[in-house]
């Protein structure tokens, strides 16, 4: 008896999924977390809500699965584009201008995306998945820390590894505390420069400078 091939089953299912996933982030974006119903979901998939349940039991496992895949992709093209390889062929300062940029570029313009994911990873009070969360995210950051570590000649701090690691933490609680929390969004706007080229160089200033970069 010949099986009938799972391959193109699973890719149409893979691609069913990316099609949610994009809504999702759609939806996200726009109306925030409060509003990310499944039905508006749905309709931005260009799906009935029925087609939506039938593969997630309810929002909670949509969002999961959402943010996972988020992650995930964010980790596998950061290992693809941002190798030690291309490390080796830049200055540190450099480097560390150009992940700042793009950092502050990403918290900028996703910021209602990046409050509504953190809000639900936050409240969520199932463990695993939040476990999971927070290894990707950290992974992301600790691979970041890796590729600049073929640097470490350019560093002074003794502990070059950990000073990578304490940076990059640094500096996406700041973005975050800057961009991405709503609760006291008014009352720092006045620390905040208004111009992002001065804002760049004064986090990668601060970057640099607690590694003990040389030039």
């Amino acid at each position: 008896m010949t099986k009938t091939p799972l391959a193109p089953r699973q890719a149409r299912s893979r691609e069913s999924e990316t099609k949610l996933i994009k809504a999702t982030v759609e939806v996200l974006s726009q109306f925030g977390l409060e509003g990310a119903t499944v039905p508006r979901v749905a309709e931005y998939a260009g799906l009935t809500p029925g087609a939506v349940y039938r593969r997630f039991p309810d929002k909670n496992a949509l969002m999961e699965r959402c943010i996972t895949r988020i992650l995930e992709d964010q980790l596998a093209h950061l290992k693809q584009e941002f190798t030690a390889e291309a490390a080796q062929k830049s200055s540190l300062p450099s480097l560390i201008e150009l992940l700042t940029r793009s950092m502050l570029a990403s918290y900028r313009k996703n910021a209602r995306l990046i409050r509504a994911l953190r809000q639900f990873v936050q409240a969520s009070d199932h463990l695993a998945f939040k476990r999971q969360a927070a290894q990707l995210e950290n992974g992301a950051l600790e691979h970041l820390a890796n590729v600049l570590m073929v640097q470490q000649k350019h560093m002074r701090h003794p502990q070059p590894k950990s000073a990578l690691n304490m940076a990059f933490l640094m500096l996406s609680a700041t973005l975050a505390e800057l961009m991405v929390n709503g609760d006291n969004q008014e009352e720092i706007q006045s620390l905040v420069p208004t111009d992002d080229g001065f804002l760049e160089s004064e986090l990668a200033r601060m970057f640099l400078t607690y590694i003990g970069a040389t030039a």
